[in-house]
């Protein structure tokens, strides 16, 4: 009796561990979806904040699935016409001012993206967030008010990320907003802490229109990302991210 009592005990923890795990993953998912669409069009500002300076960045961002992405640079006028793009596997950069076209690395995602505290996988995505990490629910706690999951992504072997953990913040009001995330390097030292916040409506959808990444060993550091406009779901075919348009796109 008490080894069928045992056995039971493990079933049920068993089943229970994989039905939270679950939830989690389903949580991250619906995240996802809230913020990505099935494609979208977004005009964003960015503002690198260093202790003697500040630097601006104007950008639109055309987005299809998690394959495909392209960030055209719009000012300063210095990088004006820069390009980045991801087509499935490849991140390709078209550098206007020199005409030259470099495909990156793997080993270029972690670096800072523009010279900002944002890194080329924040922007360009490479890694997914759905299928490159496992997913456990560690509770909830508050962020600026609002009760969020707190779920841990864990890396999967062999996954090309560039985190040794996150822990990701999410709305646990039906909305699934994102609204920190704590970013650990392989030693598990946290590098980097995400805030996003002024929620507002953008083309019928509840959204952060701000985020904020804060490096955690450089203080008076920061940058700011600010939503200007978002379409979600405008007809975009794959063809559009092509090496060609990323030559040739005049937004």
């Amino acid at each position: 009796m008490k080894l069928q009592r045992l056995l039971s005990l493990l079933l049920l923890s068993a089943s229970l561990s994989s039905l939270y795990g679950q939830d989690a993953g389903e949580i991250i998912k619906k995240a996802e979806e809230n913020l990505r669409g099935t494609s979208s069009i977004a005009e964003i500002s960015m503002q690198i904040v260093r202790p003697s300076w500040t630097r601006e960045i104007e950008t639109k961002i055309w987005a299809l699935g998690s394959e495909f992405a392209l960030i055209y640079i719009k000012s300063p006028a210095r990088d004006k016409g820069t390009v980045f793009l991801k087509r499935n596997q490849e991140i390709w950069n078209w550098q206007s001012q020199i005409q030259r076209q470099i495909k990156m690395p793997p080993s270029m995602l972690m670096q800072s993206w523009m010279g900002s505290d944002f890194t080329n996988d924040d922007l360009i995505r490479e890694s997914s967030v759905l299928d490159d990490y496992t997913h456990r629910l560690l509770g909830k706690e508050e962020v600026n008010g609002i009760l969020c999951y707190v779920i841990e992504l864990t890396p999967k072997p062999e996954a090309p990320v560039v985190w040794g953990r996150v822990k990701s913040y999410i709305s646990a009001d039906g909305t699934y907003l994102q609204l920190k995330g704590e970013f650990f390097d392989e030693d598990d030292f946290l590098i980097n802490t995400m805030i996003a916040d002024e929620i507002q409506k953008m083309d019928s959808r509840l959204i952060p229109t701000r985020i904020t990444m804060i490096p955690e060993d450089n203080p008076g550091h920061k940058t700011v990302m600010s939503y200007r406009s978002l379409q979600f779901n405008p007809g975009i075919a794959d063809s559009f991210f092509s090496i060609r348009n990323m030559k040739n796109i005049r937004p």
